[in-house]
């Protein structure tokens, strides 16, 4: 058995793209219903009032108004405009 490969052959060249992962709206920005707020793997940001969990744990608005952030910033709301 050859101990080094022949020529030509890689063994790199695997990388995947980047999911785009992240917080897409901050906090005081407005949002409309299913506006997504942020993408993240797991429960790292959890949903709070006015928002929804996707089965890929995105945060998504249910209601317009403004994005707030509460818990250290850690749980996610959207509020009425009004109320902020």
């Amino acid at each position: 058995m050859a101990h080094k490969k022949g020529q030509g052959s890689s063994r790199n060249g695997r990388d995947s793209n980047g999911q785009r992962r992240g917080v897409k709206v901050y906090g005081g920005q407005s949002v409309q219903p299913g506006s997504i707020i942020i993408r993240q793997c797991g429960t790292r940001w959890r949903p709070g009032k006015g928002v929804g969990l996707g089965n890929d744990y995105t945060i998504y608005s249910l209601v317009d108004g403004v994005v707030k952030f509460d818990q250290n910033g850690r749980r996610v709301n959207v509020v009425d405009a009004a109320n902020v």
